[in-house]
């Protein structure tokens, strides 16, 4: 008999959950496949662990339901069809990086969302293409031109050695089979190419200070946060070389107030929105004048130099 199910309701979101009395399967560290894990505590009602051996955080047990199911009604906000300038200069400055690695001149960028990166991208010359399984974010980018590929990245059958460079910005930590991701991701990728990613960082200043009050630790949405040598291991495993990992970005705003730094932190029906509200604001006070500029570089060289950074930037190259 099919065990019974229940209605619960999380990030605004209505998802429907198993019974609990339903078995559970567990998995191992999704990074480097160890077994042993310490148990950390409870969010959100879901277990975390962090493995003994490379330090990555996760959640024990394998979700019932796809990406696909959990993203399928993803509604772009304003504010992420509309980014600060500081954004899009940005995207620019990453997007102009890819140009040693053009030869067929084809870039995929995988949880493509609003199509920033998709833009930036084509202002360089690139033939680029998207994967995303939220379908109003996957229309709002085809009204702009591109092509995108509506579901998982698994089932989109892109032809081997295909793509010059593969993107994934802050993408990794959401899906439930980042080790099939990255697979597919060495398959699609030429021998050279370029896959490009950033996730938030499980040993990086913030974590170390808050541990489960970090709002980057949110499961369901974060199923792993990785730490340097778990996503190192994971992706020497499917066959990448060269791989180099830069730590920068921090939230002192946010750090200031789970430290109890104000009488009371600000409260928000989506905090993880609400994190990201706070850094866009940081970062765009940061880029008003040459010298706050100048202060951003020294700090995140400091931070990638200690290995603290908030943020991993990824450069791995198949």
């Amino acid at each position: 008999m099919q065990a019974p199910e229940k209605i619960e309701a999380f990030a605004g979101q209505r998802i429907l959950s198993e019974d609990p009395r339903t078995e559970k399967a567990t998995r191992a560290c999704v990074a480097c496949g160890s077994s042993d894990a310490q148990p950390l505590g409870i969010k959100n009602e879901l277990e975390l662990v962090a493995c003994r051996q490379c330090q990555t955080l996760y959640t024990p047990y394998s979700p019932w339901y796809s990406s696909e199911y959990f993203y399928v009604g993803y509604y772009l906000k304003s504010e992420e069809l509309n980014p600060p300038a500081f954004v899009k200069s940005r995207l620019k400055e990453i997007t102009a990086a890819f140009a040693p690695y053009r030869q067929t001149n084809r870039l995929l960028d995988l949880g493509c969302g609003a199509g920033d990166l998709l833009e930036a991208a084509r202002n360089h010359g690139w033939n680029a293409q998207g994967v995303e399984v939220s379908s109003h974010a996957a229309k709002h980018v085809r009204e702009l031109g591109f092509e995108v590929f509506e579901g998982e990245l698994q089932t989109a059958g892109f032809p081997p050695a295909y793509f010059d460079v593969v993107t994934a910005a802050e993408l990794i930590e959401h899906v439930f089979e980042p080790r099939a991701v990255v697979q597919e991701v060495a398959r699609i990728l030429r021998p050279g190419g370029l896959f490009w990613l950033t996730t938030p960082h499980a040993r990086g200043l913030s974590a170390r200070l808050l541990g489960l009050k970090w709002h980057c630790i949110w499961p369901p949405e974060h199923l792993q946060l990785f730490s340097i040598s778990g996503l190192r291991a994971l992706l020497r495993d499917a066959g990448f070389r060269g791989v180099r990992v830069d730590t920068t970005g921090g939230n002192p705003i946010e750090i200031w107030h789970a430290l109890g730094g104000a009488k009371s932190a600000p409260k928000t029906v989506d905090q993880h929105f609400d994190r990201v509200l706070t850094s866009y604001q940081l970062n765009e006070s940061l880029m008003k004048s040459r010298s706050r500029r100048a202060l951003k570089n020294t700090v995140n060289s400091l931070l990638n130099l200690s290995r603290l950074g908030d943020s991993m930037k990824v450069f791995a190259v198949r």
